[in-house]
């Protein structure tokens, strides 16, 4: 591949970094499902090595693919997940020395805490909340669908640190 002018084509391994990795796959995976008629397209951890502009940027790409396709997607990345139709989210708790792993859909307000809770860990604070409305409000301004044309929803998920069932959540 060569990626700019005057450069020589590279392999794809020894050029692109991890973002770019994961735009080319999502490039890659929008043009396939096209033609194959995929009905669900997963993307586990697209946002690796991706920073929040451009995750928003790929939560855009990932609801327009959901006009045609059902899409899960594993993030970390709040400026992906606020695209989301249907919010999951991805708790492990360690109990009587076994970890469970759980996963529940969050709406509401409680969504808004969850968003919240992914711009700024698990400190809170009426800034992060404000943050996560605002992100929200971008989401669903800003890339529409047809739900009429394709009724399947974004799912997206994060997968939550261990937390401990002795350590109380603040």
């Amino acid at each position: 591949m060569q990626t700019n002018p005057g450069l020589s084509p590279q392999p794809l391994r020894k050029i692109a970094s991890g973002g770019e990795l994961s735009r080319i796959m999502l490039a890659l995976k929008g043009v396939i499902a096209q033609g194959d008629r995929v009905s669900v397209l997963v993307f586990d951890e697209i946002d690796a090595n991706v920073g929040g502009r451009l995750g928003a940027v790929i939560g855009q790409k990932l609801r327009q693919l959901a006009a045609h396709h059902q899409v899960l997607c594993i993030t970390h990345l709040p400026q992906i997940a606020c695209y989301a139709d249907q919010h999951l989210t991805v708790r492990k708790q360690i109990v009587d020395d076994q970890t469970r792993t759980s996963v529940r859909q969050v709406e509401g307000d409680e969504r808004l805490e969850e968003l919240a809770e992914m711009i700024g860990g698990e400190r809170i604070t009426e800034t992060t909340r404000a943050q996560a409305r605002e992100l929200l409000s971008t989401a669903t301004t800003s890339a529409p669908v047809d739900s009429a044309a394709a009724p399947r929803a974004v799912a997206s998920a994060r997968r939550a640190r261990p937390r401990s069932s002795r350590t109380p959540r603040s």
